[in-house]
C-alpha cells in the first residue's frame, strides 16, 4: 500500500486553488509541495497544517492505494 495525494489535488481543484496558494495558506515549503507531487511521504504535522488551512478532513487530503504488485498477488 502507499499514500496518494490525489484527494488533495482534487480538493484544490474544487476550490480553484493552486499548489502555491496551499503552500502559503499552510506555511509549507516548496520541498514539501514537491514531495507530495512525487508521492513521497510527509509528516503528520504537515498533514494537520494542510487540513487546518483548508478546513477539511484528512480524507480530503490523502488516501491509501493498493500497490499493483499487492493487487496482483490477491488475484
Amino acid at each position: 500500500m502507499h499514500i496518494s495525494y490525489q484527494p488533495l489535488w482534487n480538493t484544490l481543484k474544487e476550490r480553484k486553488m493552486r499548489k502555491e496558494d496551499l503552500r502559503l495558506a499552510a506555511g509549507l515549503t516548496t520541498n514539501q509541495i514537491a514531495n507530495m507531487g512525487k508521492g513521497l511521504h510527509i509528516n503528520m504535522e504537515t498533514l494537520l497544517r494542510i487540513c487546518g488551512a483548508l478546513n477539511c478532513d484528512i480524507i480530503d487530503v490523502i488516501e491509501l492505494e493498493q500497490d499493483e504488485d499487492s493487487a496482483n498477488e490477491a488475484e
